[in-house]
């Protein structure tokens, strides 16, 4: 319940397995009820979970190859981790990570980042570069932030939910904010893949944007996960023309009031050096819930 995240807030297979007895294995179709409860634990923190879980209704493997490891003792599972593209763990405690990382390394995918709370992401980046996974980049202090009610300024009524016909202008801000945000191209590897996760956004109607008559993209963000209790925001971008004019606290107020649509809280995390945004996010009314960290590979 979000009640006890902040008081403001109202295949079977066994892959690797400890001294104590405590197992990791990939989870199944049956595991779902037990790890929605788990991730429930916490519902802004393990928001990208829950959303999987609503829209694929299982934790089974995906057919893209995306899989779940559960850290069980005995029957009771202790904490998760999702294992795609990225690693992103779900209630992990930190000494259970060294376990979790080598049934990934054994999986023998390659993780392009390791993302959520700060102590299980940076025990598992350890632990993998130990194995031989070595970071890009590590950014260890990401303030979690989240909202509810209404926020403290007013919302800029000129950002909207994106429009499909809209996709040529969207699609070079999406980029644009990706390769400020990480330091390369999307589209490196595959044009395809980024430009079908952009359009599919669109198509959900988790993209906000503003376009002026020029068809310049002025200001965007995704709710890159959404459940019925919690909304992730994700890609927050100003056009780099428009940035220094006072709009930014405008968009997001309005960011959360569309968001808002779809659950009562709003969340989003951002670099602890950026203080220009936090600086944004806390004039709109977003207080910090906790730490996240990304490791970028």
């Amino acid at each position: 319940m979000l009640s006890r995240v902040a008081p403001w807030l109202a295949s079977r297979s066994k892959d690797e397995t400890g001294p104590d007895g405590v197992a990791v294995r990939v989870l199944g179709a049956a595991d779902t009820p037990a790890l929605r409860a788990l991730a429930m634990e916490d519902p802004v923190a393990n928001v990208f979970i829950l959303s999987h879980l609503d829209s694929s209704g299982s934790a089974a493997p995906t057919s893209g190859g995306a899989s779940v490891f559960g850290v069980f003792d005995g029957g009771v599972l202790l904490g998760a981790c999702w294992a795609g593209a990225n690693l992103v763990p779900i209630q992990l405690d930190p000494e259970l990570t060294s376990l979790v990382a080598a049934a990934a390394h054994r999986a023998g995918r390659r993780y392009a980042s390791i993302f959520g709370p700060a102590e299980p992401v940076l025990a598992l980046h350890s632990h993998l570069e130990r194995l031989g996974h070595l970071a890009h980049e590590v950014r260890a202090e990401q303030p979690l932030l989240a909202i509810s009610g209404q926020p403290a300024v007013q919302a800029d009524p000129r950002l909207g939910f994106g429009d499909i016909k809209d996709f040529d202008s969207i699609l070079p801000a999406c980029a644009a904010m990706f390769e400020e945000e990480v330091g390369y191209s999307p589209f490196l590897g595959s044009e395809d893949f980024y430009s079908r996760r952009v359009a599919g956004l669109i198509r959900q109607g988790h993209s906000l944007v503003h376009i002026d008559t020029g068809g310049t993209v002025m200001f965007k963000a995704e709710l890159g996960a959404v459940t019925d209790e919690v909304t992730q925001v994700q890609g927050v971008w100003m056009n780099p023309a428009f940035r220094g004019r006072g709009l930014s606290a405008g968009y997001m107020a309005a960011v959360v009031v569309l968001a808002q649509q779809f659950a009562p809280v709003t969340s989003l995390y951002v670099n602890e050096y950026n203080t220009r945004a936090r600086a944004t996010y806390e004039r709109v009314g977003f207080k910090r819930l906790g730490t996240f960290a990304t490791v970028l590979y």
